[in-house]
């Protein structure tokens, strides 16, 4: 029994494809969260694949009903070896994206895995059950080494994920006591980039709201009315100018940070941010005098996520009567979201654009969390990676997408961290989705280091 062993035994589960055989069951579970037509499929995976995994391992398990989404269930198992020790709540989802079957390259399909080369295809490969997957045979493989685990554990499994965690929050505050623990660790969203280990400590916020205006019914004749009438895709673009320059730029201040504290900014400072894997990044865009990591991941940004004007499909020639656009905020911690839309409304107002409509988008809005990088839980995962790959991983304070870390760092209180085993070429969301297998292989010796460590260093702090 040693940490080296564990490691060992990690690389075995990988090699003899056990990982694999585990991650193949579950893919074939087609957990469509946004396919009213899959409740039957998403308890069963709770009921007839995780549960049984989970209690030979030692868990208690029982199913939660969704307060707000009854096709939604949770499942919560618990390990509990002695009251003394850490406990670790892990968490993933098991519900996925609709499985676009007819999209996929011929010889793959959404609901088997597949794999090419290094490459395992399959629904939910890389989001989420790969993820959880892996975190899970960490477990089973720390277990394995040292016949016990040295702290206790909490296995918290959502099926709502990918339809805005309807019931989370809710769930984490009726079952606050079941879920009380020392910190989160689990694992979602992709690495910095694919060849560097990578935690982050929490997520950008969200705030989507719409801008309407509508100035009369139906379109007129430009070549008659041309020159007399206003037309609401000019005046809704240039109010939308006003709130952000043509580089991207927000000029609302109410919409920026307080600012990037110092020890956020030291922690940015050394992520390379290279778009690998992606498009070409525009270097110029944004808030100047930032970092590449400080602007995605350390600011705000104001998006445009869609603009409607007249018929896009079939334009014709007259002053069309309405405009909308969907107007899209991410929002680091040390901004106030409760009043983006008050500031949006004053702003407009003031710069004679009264007559535009602002309207909140219902279930459109995430908290920001963060994960201070002096935080002594934050510095001991960052040395447990370290170790187990000999490279120093890279540290997010966030990420600059969204996830539901809410809930656990305001909710339950906990310090959050997420180790992602995807990157960001891995198709999540679209057709032919994989996971890679060696940041899989990888991913798996993480853990079992970062558990092994947790057994024998106990809390922090």
């Amino acid at each position: 029994m040693s940490r080296q062993s564990a490691l060992t035994l990690a690389e075995t589960c990988f090699d003899q494809g056990r990982l694999f055989e585990l991650l193949a069951r579950r893919v074939a579970y087609p957990t469509e969260s946004q396919n009213p037509a899959r409740d039957k499929e998403m308890r069963a995976y709770l009921t007839e694949e995780m549960t049984p995994y989970l209690e030979p391992l030692g868990f208690a398990c029982r199913i939660v009903d969704n307060p707000i989404n009854p096709r939604m269930p949770f499942l919560i198992g618990r390990r509990f070896e002695d009251e003394s020790l850490p406990t670790l709540l892990t968490y993933g989802h098991g519900d996925t994206v609709l499985g676009m079957a007819e999209r996929w390259r011929e010889g793959l399909e959404p609901w088997k895995l597949i794999q090419e080369g290094e490459r395992w295809y399959g629904r939910g490969a890389a989001d989420n059950k790969g993820q959880h997957t892996i975190n899970l045979a960490a477990l089973e493989c720390l277990l394995q080494d040292r016949g016990r685990l040295g702290f206790n554990v909490i296995v918290l499994i959502e099926t709502g994920e990918e339809m805005g965690s309807p019931g989370l929050h809710q769930v984490c505050a009726q079952e606050r006591e079941a879920l009380r623990a020392d910190l989160l660790i689990a694992s979602d969203g992709p690495r910095i980039d694919p060849g560097q280990p990578t935690i982050y400590g929490g997520s950008r916020g969200l705030v989507n709201f719409d801008l309407r205006l509508n100035l009369r019914q139906g379109g007129h004749h430009s070549g008659n009315w041309g020159g007399l009438l206003a037309n609401p895709g000019v005046i809704l673009a240039n109010a939308i100018a006003s709130l952000v320059d043509a580089r991207g730029r927000v000029l609302l201040e109410a919409l920026k940070p307080e600012g990037i504290p110092d020890s956020v900014r030291r922690a940015l400072a050394e992520l390379e941010v290279s778009g690998r894997g992606g498009p070409a990044i525009d270097p110029d865009w944004g808030e100047p005098g930032l970092s590449l990591a400080e602007k995605v991941y350390g600011w705000n940004t104001f998006e445009i996520l869609a603009f409607e004007c007249g018929d896009p499909a079939n334009p014709i020639h007259a002053i069309p009567p309405t405009a909308w656009a969907r107007c899209h905020i991410r929002y680091v911690v040390g901004s106030r979201p409760e009043g983006f839309l008050e500031a949006v409304r004053k702003h407009l107002d003031e710069k004679g654009f009264g007559q535009i409509e602002i309207i909140p988008v219902r279930d459109s809005v995430s908290r920001a969390t963060r994960l201070d990088p002096d935080n002594p839980w934050a510095r001991w995962a960052v040395a447990s990676l370290e170790r187990t790959c000999g490279r120093k991983p890279a540290f997010q304070p966030n990420t600059g997408g969204g996830l539901p870390n809410d809930a656990f760092s305001d909710i339950l209180g906990l310090p959050t961290i997420w180790v992602p085993h995807s990157y960001g070429g891995c198709s999540q969301h679209a057709p032919d989705e994989h996971l890679l297998a060696p940041l899989a292989r990888e991913g798996l010796r993480l853990m079992t280091g970062l558990f092994w460590d947790l057994a024998e260093e106990g809390r922090q702090g």
